[in-house]
């Protein structure tokens, strides 16, 4: 593992009487891409502001590679930002507004123009130099952006939802572009965006948050596939989430039919919460799986048919390659390795945090 660049330590944070963030702690390591992920009002913006400099956490501490930087101001902190609103200046050429930071620091005109050169070429514009702003679109402003930030050599670059402007399209091209630049820089990245498509494919981690606290932390793929409580599970793409009983370990009873699983712990006869992925449920001809049950909706999504099937009395979300009319009688399967198991929350109070979005 590399060495830790940042560390939060009990961060809290409120406006007024509004709680944002309640005793946050995180570690960063050096040369990773962290995001943030969660949505609007669960913190991470705030987080992201603390972490720059830019919000004074109400207590709690910010260590960059061991040092305490909590009260030291944006500029004098080794790292830069992009937000979603780029603040490019529209009465300079893309060069200078690449330049502006170094001009301020007062480097070398050679050590600036070599600088502007290496940027436009990382971000692929180096024939944009002496265009304007306002003559390039939005995509190429985000790139130009993003040079800004990082002629100045930062250890760390934080960017606060800088595709949401984008289409969809330009949006999946900037994904590759970024995890792009984070390899070839070697700079830590802590990204935040409430799009959980572009957390799960540029991250080494995600970190979910609901309501000023980390919910779950891991890579994208343990995170999609082991959620650790519902919130994670609706959060985090699609999910069927049902009530069940652990009968013992590794049997679960979901909807009165026994499924095996491979979870254990969770003692017997315990309510639980199960989590099964539409794209784990196997459908098949009546008779020939757990149990039957008749699909009632149907879409084709291009690479695949939705389909919502009633069985057991509850509406199950399908995603299959095969498309099955509706009205037609299925039988429904899960492997025993895509049952997911969960503890049902102890209190409605911690249900509301769980689940209120």
């Amino acid at each position: 593992m590399s060495s830790t660049l940042v560390e939060l330590e009990h961060i809290s944070k409120s406006y007024g009487s509004k709680l944002i963030i309640d005793d946050l702690s995180l570690t960063i390591h050096e040369n990773e891409f962290v995001t943030l992920l969660g949505p609007s009002g669960c913190g991470k913006t705030t987080t992201l502001r603390i972490i720059g400099g830019f919000e004074m956490p109400d207590s709690g501490r910010v260590l960059f590679e061991g040092r305490d930087i909590t009260n030291t101001p944006p500029n004098h902190r080794n790292l830069n930002t992009v937000f979603q609103k780029y603040a490019l200046f529209p009465n300079m050429t893309i060069a200078e507004n690449i330049a502006f930071g170094l001009r301020i620091s007062k480097k070398s005109k050679q050590y600036i123009d070599d600088k502007i050169k290496y940027a436009l070429k990382l971000v692929n514009m180096e024939d944009f130099a002496d265009r304007s702003v306002d003559s390039i679109s939005g995509g190429q402003q985000q790139r130009v952006a993003i040079a800004r930030a990082i002629v100045n050599e930062p250890k760390l670059l934080l960017l606060d939802e800088p595709l949401g402007a984008l289409d969809l399209k330009l949006r999946q091209e900037m994904q590759y572009e970024l995890i792009r630049l984070k390899n070839e820089l070697g700079i830590t990245f802590i990204y935040v965006t409430h799009d959980q498509e572009e957390a799960l494919t540029m991250s080494d981690t995600v970190v979910v948050m609901n309501q000023g606290y980390i919910q779950q932390m891991g890579t994208p793929e343990s995170i999609y596939n082991e959620p650790e409580n519902a919130f994670v599970a609706a959060f985090i793409g699609d999910s069927n989430i049902i009530p069940g009983f652990m009968v013992q370990d590794k049997l679960v009873d979901i909807l009165g039919v026994r499924f095996d699983c491979v979870d254990s712990g969770f003692g017997t006869n315990t309510p639980v919460d199960v989590v099964i992925r539409p794209e784990d449920v196997i459908l098949g001809k009546p008779g020939e799986g757990r149990m039957d049950g008749r699909v009632t909706h149907i879409i084709f999504k291009g690479v695949h048919y939705e389909m919502e099937v009633m069985a057991g009395g509850f509406e199950w979300l399908v995603q299959s390659t095969v498309g099955h009319p509706v009205g037609e009688e299925v039988s429904i399967s899960v492997d025993p390795f895509n049952i997911q198991i969960m503890n049902k929350p102890a209190s409605e109070d911690e249900e509301a945090i769980k689940l209120d979005e």
